[in-house]
Order: C-alpha cells, then sequence, then structure tokens
C-alpha cells in the first residue's frame, strides 16, 4: 500500500501542467486530495475480543464467573472457536446453564478442537455402546477429563467393575480423574491392594465418598495400609476399610494429635484400642468434636469411660441432633414422673428415630403439651434450648 501510494504521488508530480487551470486539476491538488483521503479514510482497527462480555453474553455466565474464567483465556482474539464448541454441546443436547457450567468450571474447553477432539471423544463413547444424552450428561463432570484420550479406555473399564453408567456419575462428582489415571500404573494396583484390605467390589463402595483411593499414588496408598494396621487394626477384620477411609487423607500428625487428646480425655491405652478397632471413623471427626462428645458423656450422661470405649458408636451420632435431645426429652420425662424405670443409656441412643418417638414421645404428649413438637424442634436445631425448656414446665 505505501509503495503503491509513493508510485502514485510521483506520477503527478511528473505530470506537465495543464494550459487550462479551470478546465482541470492540476497534479499538486490530486495530490492534495490524495493526501486528505490517506489520512481520513484509513481504515479503523477493529475493537479487540472482549472475552467477559463475550462469556456472559453468549455462554451465560455470572459477571464474577467471566472474569474469573477469562484470566484463563486471555489469549482469545476471536469467538470462532468456543462458538463452534457451543454449537458442538448445544448439538450434544446440553441445556443452556449445563453448557455454562462447563465453561465456569473449565474455560479451556472453549478452546477444544471440535472435529480432532471433542467429536472423535464423542465418537469414542458412542463405541462403547453410550447414547449422545448419557454423554450429554458426562460432559459438565469429566470436564478436563472429556477431552482426554484415555476418556473412551478409561470409562470402559469402569463400566466393567461397577456395572452401572449412573454409579460412575455419582463418582465422577467427586473424582473426575477416574478418566484420566493410567490405568496400569496407578488404578489397577490400587484395586488389587484394596480388595486385599476387605473391599469387595467397587460397587458397594461408590456411596462412601472413597473414590480417590482408586486413584491416589501407589506408594502413597501402601503407606495408608501400613498406618492402619499401627493402629491395631487387622487386615481381616471388617472394620479395616472403615480405618482406611477415616485416615486416608489425615496426617500421621492428625492421627496422633486425636490419640493424645482420648488420653487426655481418661481413655486408657487398652480402651482407646478397643475404639479404634470397633469404630475406625472415630479418627475421621475434629478434635472438638470427640472432646465434645466425651464430656457430654461423662459429665452430663455420667457414664465411664470404659462403658463408652464398649460402645464407641456413641461418638458418631450427632451430639446436636440425637443424643442432647433424646437425654432431655428423658430428663423432662422422669421430672415429670413419667418414667420411673432405669433404662440402659446406649439402649435410648441407639433406637432408631421412629421407634424412639414411639416409645419416648407419642405415649407422654397429651400429659406434657408441646412434647412432641419441642423435640422435634431441637432435632432439627430450630431452638436454642428445646426439650430443655420444658424442665421448668
Amino acid at each position: 500500500m505505501v509503495h503503491h501510494l509513493r508510485r502514485h504521488m510521483i506520477s503527478l508530480l511528473l505530470q506537465p501542467a495543464s494550459p487550462h487551470p479551470t478546465a482541470a486539476i492540476s497534479p499538486l491538488s490530486s495530490l492534495r486530495r490524495l493526501l486528505l483521503f490517506s489520512t481520513t479514510a484509513a481504515p479503523v482497527s477493529p475493537k479487540p475480543f472482549a472475552v467477559e462480555d463475550y462469556l456472559v453474553a453468549t455462554w451465560g455466565l455470572t459477571g464474577a464467573q467471566a472474569h474469573k474464567a477469562s484470566k484463563k483465556l486471555s489469549h482469545l482474539r476471536s469467538p470462532s472457536k468456543p462458538d463452534a464448541v457451543l454449537a458442538f454441546l448445544s448439538d450434544l443436547g446440553l441445556p443452556p446453564r449445563k453448557i455454562a457450567a462447563v465453561a465456569a468450571a473449565d474455560p479451556r474447553f472453549l478452546c477444544a478442537d471440535v472435529e480432532s477432539n471433542l467429536a472423535r471423544r464423542v465418537d469414542e463413547l458412542g463405541g462403547l455402546g453410550l447414547s449422545r444424552s448419557q454423554i450429554a450428561r458426562l460432559v459438565p463432570l469429566a470436564l478436563s477429563g472429556f477431552r482426554s484420550s484415555t476418556v473412551g479406555t478409561n470409562l470402559g473399564f469402569w463400566l466393567q467393575v461397577v456395572g452401572s453408567f449412573d454409579k460412575i456419575l455419582k463418582v465422577l462428582r467427586t473424582n473426575s480423574a477416574l478418566l484420566t489415571s493410567d490405568l496400569e500404573k496407578v488404578v489397577k494396583p490400587n484395586l488389587e491392594l484394596l480388595k486385599q484390605c476387605g473391599m469387595s467390589a467397587v460397587a458397594t463402595i461408590v456411596p462412601l465418598n472413597s473414590s480417590r483411593l482408586f486413584t491416589a499414588n501407589p506408594n502413597y496408598l501402601r503407606d495408608v495400609v501400613a498406618r492402619v494396621e499401627e493402629l491395631g487394626l487387622d487386615r481381616s477384620s471388617r472394620m479395616f476399610w472403615h480405618g482406611i477411609i477415616a485416615v486416608a487423607f489425615m496426617s500421621k500428625e492428625t492421627i496422633a494429635r486425636k490419640i493424645q487428646v482420648m488420653e487426655e480425655l481418661g481413655f486408657s491405652r487398652d480402651e482407646l484400642l478397643m475404639i479404634i478397632r470397633k469404630a475406625p471413623q472415630l479418627m475421621g471427626l475434629s478434635e472438638k468434636k470427640i472432646r465434645q462428645a466425651v464430656e457430654f458423656l461423662k459429665m452430663d450422661v455420667g457414664l465411664e469411660g470404659r462403658y463408652i470405649a464398649q460402645r464407641p458408636v456413641l461418638f458418631l451420632y450427632s451430639l446436636e441432633r440425637r443424643l442432647l435431645p433424646r437425654h432431655h426429652l428423658l430428663q423432662v420425662l422422669r421430672t415429670k414422673g413419667l418414667l420411673d424405670c432405669e433404662l440402659d443409656y446406649y439402649y435410648t441412643a441407639a433406637l432408631s428415630e421412629r421407634m424412639f418417638v414411639r416409645r419416648f414421645v407419642d405415649p407422654y404428649n397429651c400429659h406434657i403439651p408441646g412434647l412432641a413438637d419441642a423435640y422435634t424442634s431441637s432435632c432439627a436445631g430450630e431452638t436454642a434450648n428445646g426439650v430443655a425448656s420444658l424442665l421448668g414446665v
């Protein structure tokens, strides 16, 4: 363009002057007009691509979501690639809210190549027998894993192990790494070790939110198993698996502190071993919850340490929504002279909610107005005093 303009200017300057200036435009006049045109009619540079505005207007993200996502899309200069991804997801059957969720959770999904990546993944999954609607349900959970070349192989493996696509979706909500972890070096060795520790089938474990164990570093998982054995649990025990779940993502220092707390609360070493063998899930509780439970059981209820150690499931019941409301209700019945027999505390705590209400609430509701409502509100955590307030009735 510059060279063309320069040649045109030179040709104008070399033209002879017209003998009739009024009948023709002089070269200098043409030059002035050309220069004026070149400065005033130059093409205007297009506005830069506003990623945040695009995410809000086209993908349906909130302002905050778009601001966060745009940091990973700063290299985008046009909407062509994300527009193609948007069309792909819509054609696959994802509703707008799911599409927005994908963009917010995995902004780089917008930069995927539709033909060489996304469409190929759909073909692979279709080869496993998945329908397009099932694949559409998978995308928001798999996210970056959906773009991985391992998604077809890994999903096929888990379908054989778990036996249900819906169960796999449940696991993916907490661990999408199932679709990308190395099957031979990570997944299969971990599954074999976990089976040796009491995990009879993955299908029975899915609801326990322990799927990260399947994709953990195998060396780390072996260390976890060793820690559980150090707590006095044997692999042949049916509680060993619960011990693994309890301490899997807990440091040795944290475990040591919790044991120290139990010792400070008056439990002997033998009682501690008894508690851990019967309820290793206790190690998953916070130190605060352990202290509160022991103080309530010993001071308020009046139980001995040995009694508690023999029934450690008491630690696992909710103090606020189960133990306290039931304790206060029984106190009310005794204060009113409606309960004159001795009851084993564990019996009253372990009863199902339906049986407890039938045995200790319904028969006395007519004698103490508001008893059932007060108990229900206490269990729901809706009132501070709940049933205890009836002690003064």
